[in-house]
Order: structure tokens, then C-alpha cells, then sequence
């Protein structure tokens, strides 16, 4: 006779066990919680795009834009860079004016637009004075008895025209511009008694033609300005500078003496309006990458820092004196927004996940004394086992619960509240089936020995 098992009732429910779903949501929390941070990193660091204004395609304002731009790139800044070159430096100015663009580079001793706020210095040019060997000039008032030739575009020429202002009678100083490309020996046949050469300070160091020209031609002088600290204090962009010895050549030794000259910076300039940020994250990118935005000719060589003083002649934008006043930024003034965003989400992300777990997902815990339903039921179906089979299949279902319990107890399914009930339930069937195990088997030896007697009676 065969007895259908009912279904146990200690078995669990599909869902993963307590511990499980806590080792998954605690993962879940820390990935979707960098995914956050991650993203949100994205976020603040969304592509911003400037528009640089530039003189002519091929001056040093447009190929140091484009090294920037090739600088802001590989150093996955949210900054980019539209370049916009324009026929002449006066015109990209005027762009910049109009709040056409964002950024430009001016000379200090053009004119300089209201709203500029300086984010660098990323050149000096020096006014070498130059005369033929042996004849010097005392002075700048001396110039009005000779002929100037200035190397370069017009802009030099208004420049050094604007330093000779108070020079008596200086309409009639003979100036005239001559190509960047000319030669100091044949400027000096022509009739020049002098010429003016504004040149970058970096450019001038590695130029080896100064070199070249006085040991093959014979030579010539490079003058001293002597009022060049007076003209620093009277003209707004003009500064005095200190040309060392033997700076233009080491062999003869030019100048052979520290001299005196005058000389104007290059600022690369952003309008007033531009973020704190953003201002902040270009300074820190050109003054981290120096190295890389240097021209072939030598411009950039040297950047300096935008002067922070509130007397400068161009102010430093807020966003770049923060940085060059505060260069080293500690790991918490680096990251502390993500570390806030990454805490919040962890927050967030955790006490939705911990609601979750509590009140839908979570396996509640049985109590161990609820089994013992379970165990008693066992416990009424001894009296209806007939065979050692049935005693069998009803000593493995108990055996099934006590399992069920130990497992329970051990992922948090079960608590251990009536856990003695249990025990005193278990012990009570398990011994039950015992005694019937027992009974069965003296009702079949006896029913040997009535079938052997019979049989010994008949024979």
C-alpha cells in the first residue's frame, strides 16, 4: 500500500535566500553608484566650446590656437577650441570687441578692449635698437637726425613711433617699415643709420643670424635705452627689460654688457563674462602642458602667469588668478564634488535597494516552532503505515524537514524562536517511527512462525 506524500511544507520560495539577495543588492548599490558618479562626472565636464579669434592663417596667434586645441584634446578637457582667423591681428580684436569670440591674443601696446581679463603671458618682444659697429646712439631724441628702418609689420612701426612721441618734432623722424626677411648689411647700404627690431624674447635667443652677421660682415652695435624705465612708467603696456650679456651672441659677445631696452608682453585674453571654471580649467591646462603649446620659432616658449595685482594693466580673470594664487589643489579640492554626488548616490541607491529587501523581496524568517506542524503531521500518518516502505518514506520526510530547518536557520528563512518546540517535536516522531519501525517487525516474524507451524501440522 502506497501512501501519497503531501507536499513538504518547509519548502522555500523561488526567491534567492536572504544572504544572497543581500550580497547582490549590495553589488547592485556599488555599480549603480559609480554609474552615477561617472556619469555625473560627464555631466559637469560637458564640452564647453570657446571661439578664438586669430590674425592671418599662418601667424603665431592661429598656430598657437591650434596647438592649444590639440592640447585641450588630449588631455580630455571639457574645453574645445572653434578657431577663427581673421585678415589681420586689429580685425580679431575688433571680433573680440564685439563678443564675438572668446578668446584672443593681443599685444600690450595695441588697444586693449574693456571686458578683456588676462588668462597668461605667452610672450615678450624686445626692441633691439641696432647701428653699424662703431656708431652709437646716446639717445632716442638722437633718432630724429637718422633714417629707422623697422623690421616687420606696421604695428612695429607704431609702436616704435609711439615711444618717440615726446621726441621734439617727431612727425618728421624719418620711419619707415622694411620686410621681416631684410638684412642688417644691405638695410645699412641703403642709407639706414639704424634699424629697430621688435623680436620675441625666445625667438631672439635661438636666432643665430645676430651670431652669424657680426663675425662675417664686421660687426655692429646694439644700443642701450636709457630712459626705458621712464617710458615703462609714462606708456601703459610698455615695460623695461634687461638684455644679458651675450644673449644675441656667446662669440663675439652681443651685447657685451647688460643693456637696458624696452619691450611689451603678449597676453592671451578671454572676455570678463567666461566662467570661474572655465577660466580655471584652461589656465591650469596651458600652465600643465607648457611644453607642448611652445611654437618651433620659439613663441610660448616661456608662458608666464597672468599678473594677479589689481593695478595691472589687464586684470587676470577670476578664474585664472584662483588657480596661479592656489596652484597645488589637494586631492578633496580636486574631487570633492564627486565624492559628495558618490556619497549621496551610495545613500540613495542603498536605503531604495534596503527598501526593497525589507518589504518585497526579503524571505520573512519562519519560526522554527511553525515546523513542528509539519512534524506532527508526519507524526499522524505512523498508525496508517502498514510496510517498511511506508516507514521508510516517512522517516526521509522527517529527516527532509530537520534539513529544511538547519538550512533555514543558516540563510536567515528560519528563526530560531521555538526552536525547543521543534527539538521536542522531532525527537517525539523520530522515536514514534522507531517504535513502529519495531512493530512492523515483530508483526512479520510472528507471521513467519504461524505460516512454519501450519505447515509443520499439514506435513
Amino acid at each position: 500500500m502506497s501512501v501519497e506524500e503531501p507536499p513538504s511544507s518547509v519548502e522555500r520560495p523561488a526567491a534567492l535566500s536572504n544572504r544572497r539577495q543581500l550580497l547582490l543588492f549590495a553589488a547592485l548599490t556599488v555599480v549603480l553608484t559609480l554609474a552615477t558618479v561617472w556619469g555625473g562626472r560627464i555631466w559637469f565636464r560637458h564640452s564647453e566650446t570657446l571661439v578664438f579669434a586669430t590674425g592671418e592663417a599662418n601667424g603665431v596667434e592661429a598656430r598657437f590656437a591650434a596647438k592649444l586645441a590639440t592640447v585641450l584634446k588630449n588631455n580630455s578637457s571639457k574645453l574645445r577650441l572653434k578657431i577663427v582667423a581673421n585678415a589681420d591681428d586689429a580685425k580679431a580684436v575688433a571680433q573680440f570687441d564685439r563678443r564675438q569670440a572668446d578668446l584672443v591674443v593681443l599685444r600690450t601696446d595695441a588697444r586693449l578692449p574693456a571686458r578683456a581679463r588676462a588668462i597668461a603671458i605667452l610672450e615678450h618682444d624686445v626692441l633691439l635698437l641696432i647701428t653699424p659697429k662703431g656708431k652709437k646712439i646716446k639717445s632716442l631724441a638722437a633718432l630724429k637726425k637718422t633714417k629707422v628702418a623697422v623690421v616687420g609689420g606696421s604695428e612695429n612701426e607704431a609702436f616704435l613711433r609711439r615711444t618717440l612721441e615726446p621726441v621734439d618734432d617727431a612727425s618728421a623722424l624719418r620711419i619707415q617699415t622694411v620686410p621681416a626677411d631684410s638684412a642688417l648689411d644691405k638695410l645699412f647700404a641703403s642709407g639706414y643709420g639704424a634699424v629697430a627690431v621688435v623680436a620675441h624674447a625666445s625667438k631672439m635667443i635661438k636666432d643665430k643670424s645676430y651670431e652669424k652677421y657680426a663675425r662675417q660682415a664686421g660687426g655692429f652695435t646694439l644700443n642701450a635705452i636709457d630712459e626705458a624705465k621712464a617710458i615703462a612708467r609714462r606708456i601703459p603696456g610698455i615695460s623695461s627689460e634687461t638684455l644679458e650679456t651675450g644673449m644675441l651672441s656667446s662669440a663675439p659677445a652681443i651685447p657685451d654688457d647688460d643693456l637696458e631696452t624696452i619691450a611689451l608682453q603678449w597676453l592671451l585674453v578671454a572676455q570678463s563674462r567666461m566662467s570661474t571654471g572655465s577660466a580655471g580649467e584652461l589656465a591650469r591646462i596651458i600652465y600643465e602642458n607648457k611644453s607642448e603649446l611652445a611654437l618651433d620659432d620659439g613663441f610660448a616658449a616661456k608662458i608666464e602667469p597672468a599678473d594677479t595685482d589689481k593695478n595691472a594693466l589687464i586684470i587676470a580673470h577670476p578664474g585664472a588668478a584662483e588657480y596661479i594664487n592656489d596652484d597645488t589643489k589637494s586631492f578633496m579640492d580636486r574631487y570633492s564634488d564627486m565624492m559628495y554626488l558618490g556619497a549621496a548616490a551610495l545613500s540613495i541607491i542603498g536605503s531604495i535597494f534596503a527598501g526593497i529587501y525589507t518589504k518585497i523581496t526579503r524571505v520573512a524568517p519562519e519560526k522554527a516552532s511553525e515546523l513542528a506542524t509539519a512534524i506532527l503531521g508526519v507524526g499522524e500518518r505512523i498508525e496508517h503505515a502498514h510496510t517498511m516502505d511506508e516507514i521508510d518514506a516517512l522517516q526521509d520526510e522527517l529527516e527532509a524537514i530537520l534539513r529544511g530547518a538547519v538550512v533555514g536557520l543558516r540563510d536567515g528563512t528560519i528563526s530560531s524562536d521555538g526552536l525547543d518546540t521543534f527539538r521536542l517535536g522531532y525527537e517525539f516522531v523520530r522515536d514514534e517511527i522507531g517504535m513502529r519501525r519495531d512493530h512492523l517487525k515483530r508483526h512479520a516474524s510472528h507471521d513467519d512462525n504461524v505460516v512454519s507451524v501450519k505447515t509443520v501440522h499439514s506435513a
